[in-house]
C-alpha cells in the first residue's frame, strides 16, 4: 500500500470512529430527549433552544463526518459541540485525575482533538464529495 493511502485510510478511520461514537450520544439524545441539556443550559443562564445544537453536533455532524461530505464543517460543529460538553457538564473535572490515573476527561478530549484532526486533515479520498 503506498503513502497516500496509507493515510487515507488513517483519515477513514478516523471519520469512522469519531462519526460513529459521536452519533450513538445523539441517538440517545432522540431516544431520552433534550431536558438534561436544557436544564443545564438554563443553570448558565443560557436560551433552553439551544439544546438543538447538541442534535446538530451529535447527529447531523457525525453523519456528515462519516460519510465524508462536507467533513471539516461536521468536524468542526463535533469540535464545538465537544467545547459547549466541556464548559456545560464537564467543567469541574477538567483538572482531575480518575481512579486509574487518567485524566478525568480523556473520552471528551480525545473527542476534542480527534474532531480537530479531522477539520486540518480533510476526509482523505474516501470521502463523498471528496475532489
Amino acid at each position: 500500500m503506498n503513502q497516500t493511502a496509507m493515510q487515507d485510510s488513517g483519515k477513514l478511520v478516523l471519520r469512522v470512529v469519531l462519526g460513529a461514537l459521536i452519533l450513538l450520544h445523539g441517538i440517545a439524545k432522540l431516544k431520552n430527549g433534550l431536558g438534561p441539556i436544557e436544564g443545564m443550559l438554563a443553570a448558565h443562564g443560557l436560551p433552553a433552544f439551544l439544546a438543538y445544537g447538541a442534535l446538530v453536533g451529535e447527529v447531523v455532524a457525525p453523519l456528515m463526518v462519516l460519510a465524508g461530505f462536507h467533513a471539516r464543517i461536521g468536524a468542526a460543529v463535533i469540535a464545538i459541540n465537544m467545547l459547549f460538553a466541556f464548559g456545560l457538564a464537564h467543567m469541574a473535572q477538567l483538572g482531575q485525575l480518575n481512579e486509574q490515573g487518567g485524566w478525568a476527561m480523556e473520552l471528551q478530549g480525545m473527542y476534542l482533538v480527534t474532531a480537530l484532526a479531522i477539520l486540518l486533515l480533510g476526509p482523505g479520498r474516501y470521502a463523498i464529495n471528496q475532489r
